[in-house]
């Protein structure tokens, strides 16, 4: 390892599956060490994980960075938004964290919206629609099937904070993370003692909101990590919100980021407030807001129909009518917790390879109908898409967006956009600098643009039909679980 330029810092991205850290040269953004650590998902409409996995993979993930890590003078961890985290006195988990992908929660979510004064109000008040993905749905849902576990919970924190809370003792988050709960309110940017008094949660469980710029705490001792006592710690962030500080966006800049999830995202001056609920009104992690639609299904169950055909990822075939709704965990965009996949359009002559390219078509869909959504009216459309996640590099997705977009693709080179995104807001601590003008310092969303293709307003015409026709069956859902 060369001498580096400036301080080290070390960004986290605790996301769905594993946990990754890199040591980032707070002068330069070059990376000098990584690590890796995976977790364990229960599988079913119950998706849950065990907190202590993410710090124990946080260990092995630094243990892996070397000595660079032990020199490294700040940190912060993006984490997985909406995971529901109950910890009792001593500050150990009463049971297993709910993920963002657990749809359990489904009818608590129906029930909270029209306890509310439906949609619009809790759009006009939170910011968002809360679906079954939003963490005052889950509370809900454990104060129902396992009151035994809420009266044993002494703290309720998001993945992120859990991780922040184990380094510093103390209890915080921040307003990007705290945005996606249902119980923080972005009109008055505080949590709502009316929404938390309907689901009987005690304000007092919740982790103090710490500001953008703000020092969280510094790392206290006895952590077994190989950072030197007063390290200093940030807020740390959602997930979504650290990839948006790790490409140092701009407002009216849209992201598509393929992953576990798919999300579709671009950072706005103007609180918006979607009735529809398509639109999640998140906070940034810098004061701005984070417009964003997100989908369960992206990567995941595009790669699961490739392995059920038998056929590598890549292996697309072009020309064919049959429409696959690829909708395997029920879905959030369109709002359908209930659903499973649907196929249709089958004949004789469909091969594999086009059935695998209605999935690609299927995930990509729900994506960019929302995206007009996401983006202030008068954000221009020529802009490049950032393309972003573990999906971004494929061609098969690259091409899917194109075609269907109609827009230029950018990919940026750079990797690990979310824990590059809390380096920035590592090294902001240090700096005094805009965690977003570190990264854009850093050139992170620098990468070759794909030029805009003519879209394929048929393919979307055709999916859109027969996702109305197919209602019925896709609100009915199934109990082949």
């Amino acid at each position: 390892m060369s001498a580096a330029e400036g301080p080290l810092v070390v960004g986290v991205d605790s996301s769905t599956q594993s946990t990754k850290a890199l040591v980032v040269d707070a002068a330069t953004g070059r990376v000098v060490a990584s690590g890796q650590a995976s977790h364990t998902v229960t599988s079913g409409a119950g998706r849950e994980s065990d907190p202590r996995q993410w710090w124990n993979a946080l260990g092995e993930a630094l243990e892996q960075c070397g000595d660079a890590a032990r020199e490294a003078a700040a940190v912060s961890v993006g984490g997985q938004q909406h995971g529901l985290v109950t910890l009792d006195a001593r500050g150990e988990p009463v049971r297993p964290a709910l993920l963002w992908n657990d749809v359990r929660s489904a009818p608590q979510a129906s029930r909270l919206v029209e306890e509310l004064g439906g949609a619009k109000a809790w759009a006009e008040r939170t910011g968002s629609v809360p679906g079954v993905s939003f963490t005052v749905t889950k509370w809900a849902w454990l104060a129902e099937h396992e009151p035994e576990a809420v009266r044993a919970t002494a703290a309720v924190r998001l993945p992120h904070d859990y991780l922040t809370e184990r380094l510093t003792g103390q209890g915080t988050t921040d307003r990007g993370d705290a945005s996606g709960t249902g119980w923080w309110a972005s009109a008055t940017e505080a949590y709502d003692d009316d929404i938390l008094a309907r689901v009987g949660l005690d304000p007092a469980l919740l982790p103090r909101v710490v500001r953008p710029g703000e020092i969280a705490g510094t790392v206290r001792d006895g952590h077994d990590l190989p950072f030197a006592k007063g390290t200093l710690v940030a807020a740390g962030t959602g997930d979504n919100a650290a990839a948006a500080l790790g490409l140092g966006l701009r407002p009216g800049t849209p992201v598509l980021s393929l992953g576990t999830s798919g999300t579709v995202y671009a950072v706005s001056e103007h609180r918006p407030a979607d009735p529809s609920g398509t639109v999640a009104g998140f906070a940034d992690a810098r004061g701005d807001w984070l417009p964003l639609a997100c989908t369960l299904n992206c990567t995941l169950a595009v790669d699961r129909v490739a392995a059920l055909l038998g056929l590598d990822r890549e292996a697309v075939e072009p020309g064919t009518a049959v429409t696959l709704l690829p909708f395997l965990d029920g879905e959030r965009t369109p709002n359908l917790p209930l659903a499973s996949g649907l196929l249709h359009g089958l004949r004789h002559d469909t091969t594999g390879g086009q059935v695998l390219q209605a999935a690609y078509d299927g995930a990509v869909h729900s994506l960019l109908g929302a995206l007009d959504l996401v983006l202030d009216a008068d954000a221009d459309r020529t802009t490049p898409l950032l393309l972003i996640g573990g999906g971004a590099r494929g061609t098969a997705w690259q091409q899917t967006v194109r075609r269907l977009s109609g827009r230029p693709v950018q990919v940026p080179v750079a990797k690990e956009l979310v824990a590059l995104g809390a380096a920035a807001q590592a090294a902001a601590l240090l700096t005094g600098e805009d965690p977003a003008a570190v990264a854009r310092r850093w050139n992170t969303a620098d990468g070759p643009v794909l030029d805009a293709v003519e879209r394929d307003d048929a393919t979307l015409a055709r999916i859109t039909g027969v996702l109305s026709d197919a209602a019925p069956l896709l609100n009915r859902g199934t109990d082949a679980r």
